[in-house]
């Protein structure tokens, strides 16, 4: 048994060996630099291959960041109407920055003219300036009609405001 390790030890070492020197051989270079001719074993040339042209390439890039005019409050009305009552609630809506153009923004709603007791008669109308030219934009107006509203109770309508660009 002795004799047998032995053995696996001298061919292990030898193994380790050939493996050691194939690596010290490989060599690991930079890209090449000249084409490269192909001989055959008696020392003439069979062929020759053309280096292709190689390059470095830097790239450098700059990005230009745009945040959109977002609506960043939320308006909640409650108004009592009481008989034939008609009332004006004025309203603001904030914006996120100062526009950076004039007469360009557009504020739009999902509905301007409500039914908001749903008799079929429109009673609420939502009133806003033509364009957006300030952050806090406060010329906004909710008129509701009493004489329009024919059932009695609680009402809640949810209206969606988005920005919009003139054409």
């Amino acid at each position: 048994m002795d004799s047998v390790s032995r053995i696996i030890k001298v061919l292990c070492f030898f193994m380790l060996f050939i493996v050691a020197k194939g690596v010290e051989e490989k060599n690991v270079s930079a890209l090449p630099t000249e084409d490269m001719v192909e001989y055959d074993e008696n020392g003439k040339v069979i062929g020759i291959r053309t280096l292709e042209k190689n390059t470095s390439v830097y790239l450098d890039s700059k990005v230009d960041v745009y945040v959109p005019l977002e609506i960043i409050s939320d308006v909640d009305i409650d108004a009592l109407i009481i008989d034939d009552s008609q009332v004006k609630i004025p309203f603001s809506v904030e914006l996120n920055r100062e526009p950076e153009r004039q007469n360009y923004f557009m504020l739009k709603y999902s509905q301007t003219e409500i039914d908001i007791d749903q008799d079929g008669k429109i009673d609420t109308h939502i009133y806003s300036s033509p364009f957006l030219n300030k952050k806090i934009e406060e010329d906004n107006v909710v008129y509701i009609d009493g004489k329009n509203i024919s059932k009695e109770g609680n009402f809640e309508k949810v209206i969606y405001m988005t920005i919009e660009v003139r054409e």
